[in-house]
């Protein structure tokens, strides 16, 4: 997914193989490259153009993934449209259950809000 000039010359090497030896992976890299800019640029009017594409590209793997972003078609243009994220709240949820698998069976109920309310570790420095 890295542009080329982004790329370590190990890595550049690798992918020139694969152009040379797979037909298909320079068609999937088009379209990777391609989808990645989408967000990046905000411009939803860009994805119809990526979908048919990837629709057209033979790629059973692109073509599934075309299908799948049609089905949810507002709420991807939504993601690439508004400035806002649910990172942070996604971030929160995978938290919460980390700690809870963690905790399943080891500690009694008084301990988990204990543990949730406990700042991250990546944070504890900075105080």
């Amino acid at each position: 997914m890295k542009p080329h000039g982004l790329l370590t010359t190990g890595q550049a090497a690798k992918v020139a193989a694969l152009k040379n030896a797979l037909s298909e992976f320079v068609t999937m890299r088009w379209l990777a490259m391609r989808f990645r800019g989408i967000p990046r640029s905000k411009n939803a009017k860009r994805l119809g153009g990526w979908l048919n594409d990837a629709q057209r590209s033979g790629i059973y793997a692109m073509q599934r993934f075309a299908r799948t972003l049609r089905q949810e078609i507002c709420a991807v243009r939504n993601a690439v449209a508004e400035p806002w994220s649910n990172g942070q709240t996604e971030g929160q949820i995978s938290r919460f259950k980390t700690l809870k698998l963690a905790m399943y069976g080891r500690a009694g109920a008084e301990l988990l809000p204990a543990r949730m309310m406990r700042r991250p570790s990546f944070m504890e420095h900075e105080l």
